[in-house]
């Protein structure tokens, strides 16, 4: 699945949020986050097993990790250092090599008393956290959060600078996010398949050993590795959209090292990954039909004026497009078929700041045949250059979804049959992302996770942020959650947008504030606009 970014009052990157696990083809995801076995589209039993803690003791084979010593470094980046972390390869055999992990840290400011470090991670997966702190959160958190936090980020195994998983190259990615996601006839479903076995492949090719072991337990792990290593006795932390995952796994497994945790954006690690991807999807949906309600009160909507038309028009032009793509100027030569054009949209949804852009963009596409503006969104999500260079965030998400839960789908026969239902959950998205939801099934590693409850007994309080029309995380994921960890308190932010904190309500900015500062977390089920 897909997770994303949200976007504070000042210009930043925008947290990675949960991307469905099929879009990385055009869109790729979760939790963005996950994928399940066959059959079903429900969630877990609720009998399914939580996540067993590990012992409190650190095992004799992991005690050279945890005693390491760090060797900070200028990064380059004024006011930031730098070090590396190494972590073993596979924990079932930490003699079997090691992995080297970015870390980078701005100390606390003052004044005021220091109250540790606090990692910060922004999603994906396959968010860069040290890009996110070095962008964003090490110099746009509120002053008072970065005077007494030290504020550190580490990359997760596979992501960005901590040994990044690869699998195609640049004109090879341009291909692959061009296929078509809506197959309309035999030859065009076995162009999908092979569009995704490709990039599997690649992905095998390039990171044989490292794909096994990306796993989200497996980065949770790393972090108290870090934690220890930083000298705290407490894992404080923020992490929004999938970092919120990655947060609660870290809690399920050493909850009495729980310090202050904010989990933002919420995901549900109890659902299988169809499930998640048709949550998602409705997600996305309910996110559009806020843009839509808010687009007919503006004199620039090119997609009508009336609400319940907005939808259907976006269809049609997304079928035109898919039977005759438009120039967008590109140097490469691209142009904007439907795959590119519904990122280009859906990348609009995380944030309804973008809203007017994403009006602009389709008002140039639809009225005078340029698809440059939507271009410019689907590159922005794909984390794509001017140079036509990727990042490798679609990368790396695929391989941590693909891992951390089996296929939503085993082959294009069970898309086909589960397409009723992701239409119904969108009529302008579903077809698309139930097809986006195959991308795992093709993965060359098999999945060593299963959904499972998060329960964290013993845990210190955690708060559990969920906004009420996110698009990537929806807000029934954050109340399962909330409702999973023993020790959770749900925060509810009425609105529009991916994640809340940082994003303009002083109501949930106070909240938080409060909780790292001062360690007073909200009472359960608190709102705020």
């Amino acid at each position: 699945m897909h997770i994303r970014r949200p976007s504070p009052p000042r210009p930043r990157p925008r947290p990675h949020g949960a991307r469905t696990a099929g879009v990385v083809l055009a869109l790729a995801a979760l939790v963005a986050t996950a994928c399940t076995s066959g059959g079903s589209t429900s969630s877990a039993s609720p009998a399914a097993a939580a996540l067993a803690a590990l012992p409190q003791s650190t095992p004799d084979a992991l005690a050279p990790y945890y005693g390491q010593k760090l060797r900070w470094r200028s990064c380059g980046v004024p006011g930031f250092e730098c070090a590396t972390l190494k972590a073993p390869l596979d924990y079932a055999a930490p003699d079997r090599g090691d992995v080297r992990l970015a870390v980078s840290r701005k100390k606390a400011t003052g004044p005021g008393s220091r109250l540790g470090s606090l990692l910060v991670n922004p999603g994906g997966p396959g968010g860069s956290a040290v890009g996110y702190l070095q962008a964003y959160a090490g110099i746009g958190y509120p002053a008072g959060v970065r005077a007494r936090y030290d504020m550190v980020a580490v990359d997760p195994r596979g992501v960005a600078r901590s040994e990044p998983v690869e699998c195609l190259d640049g004109p090879d990615m341009d291909t692959y996010t061009q296929t078509d996601i809506t197959p309309d006839e035999a030859s065009e479903t076995t162009a999908l398949v092979e569009a995704y076995k490709k990039f599997a492949e690649g992905c095998g090719e390039d990171s044989p050993k490292l794909l096994r072991h990306v796993s989200t337990v497996e980065a949770a792990r790393d972090m108290d590795i870090l934690r220890a290593v930083l000298g705290d006795e407490r894992l404080n932390y923020v992490g929004a959209s999938y970092g919120t995952f990655l947060g609660a796994t870290y809690a399920g497994l050493f909850p009495k090292r729980v310090g202050r945790l904010v989990l933002d954006g919420a995901m549900d690690p109890s659902l299988s990954a169809r499930r998640l991807n048709l949550d998602q999807t409705a997600g996305f949906e309910t996110a559009f039909r806020a843009f839509a309600r808010d687009c007919v009160q503006q004199q620039d909507c090119p997609l009508g004026s009336k609400a319940d038309k907005i939808g259907p028009n976006l269809k049609a032009f997304f079928d035109r497009l898919d039977r005759r793509p438009i120039p967008t100027g590109d140097v490469d030569g691209r142009r904007l078929g439907e795959s590119l054009a519904t990122i280009g949209v859906i990348a609009a949804m995380y944030d309804e700041g973008a809203w007017a852009q994403l009006r602009e963009a389709l008002t140039s596409a639809m009225e005078d045949n340029d698809g440059a503006g939507l271009l410019v969104l689907a590159d922005s999500y794909y984390e794509r250059d001017a140079d036509g260079r990727y990042s490798n965030l679609m990368f790396a998400n695929a391989a941590v979804n693909c891992l951390d839960l089996p296929a939503a789908f085993t082959g294009p026969d069970q898309v086909e049959d589960a397409l009723p239902a992701f239409e119904k959950a969108s009529p302008v998205f579903g077809e698309g992302l139930a097809w986006a939801s195959l991308n795992c099934a093709y993965w060359p590693v098999a999945a060593t996770g299963e959904p499972h409850r998060i329960e964290a007994k013993g845990a210190a309080p955690i708060v559990v942020v969920g906004t009420t029309r996110d698009p990537a995380t929806p807000y029934r994921w954050a109340r399962s959650l909330a409702a999973q960890l023993s020790s959770a308190r749900l925060l509810t932010y009425e609105g529009d947008g991916h994640t809340a904190y940082g994003r303009g309500s002083a109501c949930i900015d106070r909240t938080i504030n409060t909780y790292l500062l001062n360690g007073t977390p909200p009472p359960d089920k608190k709102r705020c606009s």
